[in-house]
């Protein structure tokens, strides 16, 4: 079976956590902090703050913002629920809108019509790799005065008009989920140049106790304290290790990506009625996934099925987060709110992207979904 996305695990990623497994410090010790600047690197900003998930680095980001009850966040339509879900833990209400029918990625008009006096927040999120309008969704967010996050887990090694997405927001969170584009097995990351948030999202982690283990062993005292109330969102040193070792190799996996794409978009633009999304021309996409739109006369579920017998694992990214039955249930959302979403997600279907998939494997995908649409 070719998955639709999966990891790469070298050797020497392997030896990386071994040396860690034999060292004095299995977390809170000093490949955290490695890992910490090299994802810093990556974005172009002062601050990288590691965290057990890209889950756990949207609810820092929510905190660090003290979204509390009584605020509106907005978010778009088409994401993983956790970028929704991390205004909720907030106490916080999920403002949907709606997406660019060609990008997936928010509509910077429909955003603006969300703006309320409650919106404590506005959270772009770069779709499948691609970066989202940042340059008007700033203007907007700028003309507000409301914070921007961008929810970056699916774009690390993206650029939008020669910035790393990383330094693009006052926050951006990362995922380093399997199928990510580095891997720490589960674990996330918020960027930031911010001094203040940085200390926040710090504490925040780690359980609202102003230090750590390893600074209070440096300073030779036994003596902290909890200032706030904060969570156990801490990444170990095993994790981190691996995180190093991976991200030395992003920017080859993520070229590796866009000739995969590239590939593909060749080789499928013969497909009548199939449609793939629209690459900005101001930015570098990151393929985290390859999405493509089914012909509306295409029976998904029937393409899904044949392509699984093909011993190709397709996916569908995403149902619209408004549509799930704890959102319906909770805050009353329905149908009809986010009308491009709601229709554009009942074609798409995400085919194999990853770095080992070899121009063969690609080949394979795309005979295989031409049968399946045959069929």
């Amino acid at each position: 079976m070719i998955p639709y996305g999966r990891q790469t695990v070298d050797d020497d990623d392997i030896q990386a956590v071994v040396e860690v497994l034999r060292s004095s410090w299995l977390t809170t010790g000093p490949s955290v902090e490695l890992f910490e600047r090299a994802v810093a690197d990556v974005a172009g900003t002062k601050h990288a703050i590691a965290v057990s998930s890209g889950t756990a680095a949207l609810h820092c980001a929510m905190h660090a913002l003290r979204v509390g009850p009584g605020d509106e966040v907005i978010v778009p339509a088409i994401t993983f629920v956790a970028t929704a879900n991390a205004a909720v833990f907030e106490g916080a209400t999920p403002v949907f809108a709606d997406v660019e029918h060609d990008t997936l990625t928010v509509d910077v008009a429909s955003v603006a019509s969300k703006i309320s006096p409650r919106t404590k927040a506005i959270v772009g999120v770069d779709y499948a790799g691609q970066p989202c309008a940042w340059r008007e969704l700033q203007a907007l967010a700028e003309s507000h005065r409301i914070p921007l996050v961008a929810d970056g887990c699916h774009a690390l090694g993206a650029v939008y008009n020669d910035r790393p997405v990383g330094s693009l927001a006052a926050m951006t969170t990362f995922s380093f989920h399997p199928v990510k584009h580095v891997t720490t097995g589960e674990g996330g990351a918020i960027t930031t140049d911010d001094d203040a948030l940085a200390a926040r999202l710090r504490m925040f982690r780690a359980h609202g106790i102003a230090s750590d283990h390893r600074a209070r062993e440096q300073r030779g005292t036994f003596h902290y304290e909890m200032v706030e109330l904060g969570f156990n969102y801490r990444i170990c040193d095993i994790q981190c290790a691996l995180g190093i070792s991976q991200i030395k190799k992003l920017f080859s996996w993520v070229e590796r990506r866009r000739a995969i794409a590239a590939r593909y978009r060749e080789a499928l633009a013969s497909i009548n009625g199939l449609e793939v999304l629209r690459d900005r021309p101001e930015a570098k996409n990151a393929y985290h996934l390859f999405v493509v739109k089914l012909p509306p006369s295409a029976d998904r579920a029937a393409v899904h099925r044949k392509l699984r017998e093909s011993g190709i694992a397709a996916n569908v990214h995403y149902m619209p987060v408004h549509l799930h039955p704890f959102y319906r249930d909770r805050f009353h959302t329905e149908p009809g709110m986010c009308p491009v979403a709601e229709r554009e997600w009942q074609r798409i279907l995400s085919i194999p992207m990853y770095p080992a998939l070899t121009d063969h494997d690609v080949d394979q995908v795309v005979d295989a979904l031409k049968a399946a649409l045959r069929a």
